[in-house]
């Protein structure tokens, strides 16, 4: 805060007017303290970079500059006027304004207002502290105008309704269901994951989902879901506020296609663009699931694995919600006995410690290769499924087996 009041005054001591922004000022009004603070200014973006000794011009063209105080990065705008959208995204022109005007730009009424922190005084043209107090979502000016200039805009509408528990108000609802299936190809899947995440940190992220598909956004964004109905969506999204706070988006997402296989599964993170992690954390789950539900097939070295996997903790926690209530106790606590039982071996794979070693077959004129990966894979196998702890007694094992080495 003290870093955003040093750019205000700096401004204001020369000549320029500049207030607080858009997000801060909402959240502010509604009693929300938050660190995350915009910038507006008629300062033109060339005199902020010569006020500022550490600055980026991260959208320089739009007026758009990063000043850097402290390691904090702060967004100084210049107040300008949008003239012309052409990909559905952003402006393709800009001309430098007045507060006015600049306001009347903006998305939503209760995101348009300034605050001058110098004279305590909110600076409201759109009428967005009483949107406020009546607890509503509502489009400035036009809103089938404000979402073809930039169609994420129908998305954030959803994300603020269901973090705030407003009311999305009859034009911009009306303008939402209008203009849902344009949402491509003008916004970016990436965009529309962010959008996502950020809805997914709050409470209330079933409810921004099912919201979704009620104005056909969702089943724009995954197509699959086109022939299903809000009952049977809100049944497979019944359990997803329940889900450990920490789990990725993913998971949640995932409940609306129960029927995909693991193949399907990573073909729809790539789709998502998601990082190799994430397709890894998707896979384990999938596996996961596949274990519990067949739990008596699991061999030991299985399990052992599954439990010295990084992922576990989280996953296993995942896969508790999808117990009935009653039996999620005994479900966690029967995990939490059989992993006790396996905790030497798990010790020794996460310390890639096995008990048998290439040396002990390089004594059985073993020669390094695929075959001598193959023994000692298997041989981890045996002595964890056989309880073994002499190398020499799993590698009378493995000579019982056909693909040991002839002599």
């Amino acid at each position: 805060m003290q870093e955003a009041l040093y750019i205000i005054k700096t401004l204001n001591s020369n000549g320029y007017i500049s207030y607080f922004a858009g997000g801060w000022v909402r959240d502010y009004l509604l009693d929300h303290p938050s660190e995350d603070i915009d910038i507006a200014s008629n300062a033109p973006p060339e005199v902020v970079e010569s006020l500022f000794p550490h600055t980026i011009p991260i959208g320089k063209a739009f007026g758009i500059i990063l000043v850097i105080i402290k390691n904090k990065q702060y967004e100084v705008a210049t107040f300008r006027h949008d003239i012309e959208y052409k990909d559905g995204r952003r402006p393709s022109k800009i001309e430098f304004s007045s507060p006015e005007i600049d306001s009347k730009r903006r998305d939503f009424t209760i995101n348009g207002m300034f605050y001058d922190p110098m004279s305590e005084e909110i600076i409201d043209y759109v009428n967005g502290r009483e949107d406020l107090s009546k607890k509503i979502i509502r489009c400035i000016g036009n809103a089938h105008t404000r979402f073809r200039e930039d169609r994420l805009r129908m998305i954030r509408a959803v994300r603020m309704s269901a973090r705030f528990n407003f009311e999305i108000e009859k034009e911009t609802k009306r303008a939402i269901t209008t203009h849902a299936e344009d949402l491509f190809p003008s916004i970016a899947i990436e965009r529309i994951w962010q959008e996502l995440t950020k809805m997914s940190q709050y409470q209330g992220f079933k409810k921004a989902l099912i919201m979704l598909f009620e104005f056909n956004l969702l089943q724009t964004i995954f197509p699959g879901l086109k022939n299903l109905s809000l009952d049977e969506v809100s049944d497979r999204l019944s359990i997803i506020d329940d889900f450990p706070h920490r789990s990725p988006v993913i998971v949640s997402i995932l409940e609306l296609f129960p029927e995909f296989g693991l193949e399907q599964k990573q073909d729809l993170c790539r789709y998502l663009k998601l990082s190799n992690r994430q397709v890894d954390f998707v896979t384990f789950l999938h596996n996961g699931i596949y274990y519990i539900k067949n739990e008596n097939k699991i061999d030991d070295h299985s399990w052992a694995y599954f439990y010295a996997n990084h992922f576990y903790e989280l996953v296993i926690d995942i896969l508790a919600i999808h117990v009935k209530a009653e039996k999620r106790k005994d479900f966690l606590l029967k995990h939490e006995k059989k992993q006790k039982v396996l905790q030497k071996y798990i010790d020794r794979i996460k310390n890639n410690d096995p008990l048998l070693k290439s040396d002990h077959l390089k004594l059985c004129n073993v020669k390094p290769g695929i075959l001598m990966g193959q023994l000692l894979k298997e041989g981890e196998k045996i002595s964890i499924n056989k309880k073994l702890t002499d190398p020499h007694k799993i590698i009378e094992e493995l000579k019982k087996m056909k693909f040991w080495p002839k002599k």
